[in-house]
């Protein structure tokens, strides 16, 4: 596939979701660029180049000032920068969770939908140890409830403990 701009391979695809139709369907619409026309695309979506003017040009390199500290910025225990963790998609130890979390709080939303792992639990795990883990995390909900103040949820939470202990 060529790049929409100009005769190079593309090897950049951009879906953007434009919203919903009158039909109730997301419009899509696809871009096809090489990576020097991916880049103009990305920092000028509407094609305007420099044409913005002196107030443009100074927003690109502003933006891509930001870009170049926040691909820079590194772990003090591993070392590891933020751009090695977006060309690789792997952290370098778990201090790195805060080096980055501005920037990785916001993807992990969108990728999980949350920012704490819960996990899984074994299917084969004895009804004792399951018990255990529901009614410790029952605890953690009533205290946040209390410190909440929403003490009809934490009447109910200590009602289902209390079910749960007999």
């Amino acid at each position: 596939m060529r790049c929409q701009r100009c005769s190079k391979p593309a090897n950049l695809h951009i879906t953007e979701v434009n919203g919903l139709s009158d039909q109730g369907t997301y419009q899509y619409e696809e871009f096809h660029f090489c990576e020097e026309c991916a880049k103009k695309y990305l920092y000028d979506p509407m094609g305007n180049g420099t044409s913005g003017g002196k107030e443009a040009a100074m927003d690109e390199g502003a933006e891509l000032d930001e870009l170049t500290q926040m691909n820079q910025r590194e772990c003090a225990h591993c070392g590891m920068k933020f751009k090695d963790f977006r060309a690789s998609g792997r952290l370098g130890c778990p201090n790195d969770y805060e080096s980055f979390r501005e920037e990785l709080i916001p993807l992990l939303e969108n990728i999980h939908g949350e920012t704490q792992h819960i996990g899984k639990s074994p299917r084969r795990q004895p009804h004792s140890e399951q018990k255990r883990t529901e009614l410790s995390h029952l605890r953690k909900l009533l205290h946040q409830a209390v410190n909440r103040e929403d003490y009809e949820e934490a009447a109910r939470l200590r009602d289902k403990i209390r079910q749960l202990e007999a």
